[in-house]
Formats: C-alpha cells, sequence, structure tokens
C-alpha cells in the first residue's frame, strides 16, 4: 500500500511540474485588456471614417452611450455588436480585431522594453 502511494505521489509531481512548465505565463499589469484595445480600435477607425459617435450609434442600432462605453473599455462588445459597428463603418472584423491585437501586441513590447531597460 505504501508503495502505491508513493508511486500516485511522484506521478502526480510530475504532472504537477509538466502542466507548470506549459502554463502560460501571468500577463503584466500594465497589459491592455482585449476590451480597452477593441474599443480604441473601434474608435480610432470612427474618428478615421468621420463618423460622430451618435451617426456610428444610429447606423449601428445602439445608443450612443453604450457605443462610447465600448470605445472606452468600460464593457465587453459581443460578436453582435461588433459585427454591427463594423458593418456601419465599412470595415470587417477581421480587421478590427486584428488591429487591437497588434495593439496590444506593442503594448506588451514596449512594457518589456522598458522592463529590460530599467534592470
Amino acid at each position: 500500500m505504501t508503495q502505491n502511494t508513493l508511486l500516485l505521489e511522484q506521478k502526480n509531481t510530475a504532472q504537477a511540474a509538466k502542466l507548470e512548465s506549459h502554463a502560460p505565463h501571468m500577463p503584466a499589469a500594465n497589459e491592455p485588456l482585449l476590451r480597452e484595445a477593441l474599443g480604441a480600435t473601434l474608435r480610432d477607425y470612427r474618428a478615421h471614417s468621420g463618423f460622430t459617435l451618435r451617426e456610428l450609434a444610429s447606423l449601428a442600432s445602439v445608443s450612443p452611450g453604450y457605443l462610447s462605453e465600448l470605445e472606452r473599455g468600460c464593457k465587453e462588445v459581443s460578436s453582435e455588436l461588433l459585427a454591427s459597428v463594423c458593418h456601419a463603418m465599412g470595415v470587417s472584423v477581421a480587421t478590427i480585431i486584428i488591429e487591437a491585437a497588434s495593439m496590444m501586441a506593442l503594448d506588451a513590447a514596449a512594457a518589456e522594453l522598458a522592463a529590460s531597460v530599467t534592470r
């Protein structure tokens, strides 16, 4: 019985070490959230497209207040609403998501660079 327990403990320790080695690193505290990056990207595209907040909200069938909260990163955007806003601006959902992901990657790289310089 003791031998079986010892084997189980060794197996569990090995599994825990394997899981830990494959665990994703925790994001930096200053890394932007996806909702913030999506919001900033939507705001930038809206501004560059020449839409006011009210105009885009009307075209996307959403209240101006809610669209404002999305752009400020205060609310999570559903895939349906994201598609509606993108369609109203004439841009693909993929373009907005890729741009937001690029923004997040650049911010993360800048934070890592700043951290390495201060060490």
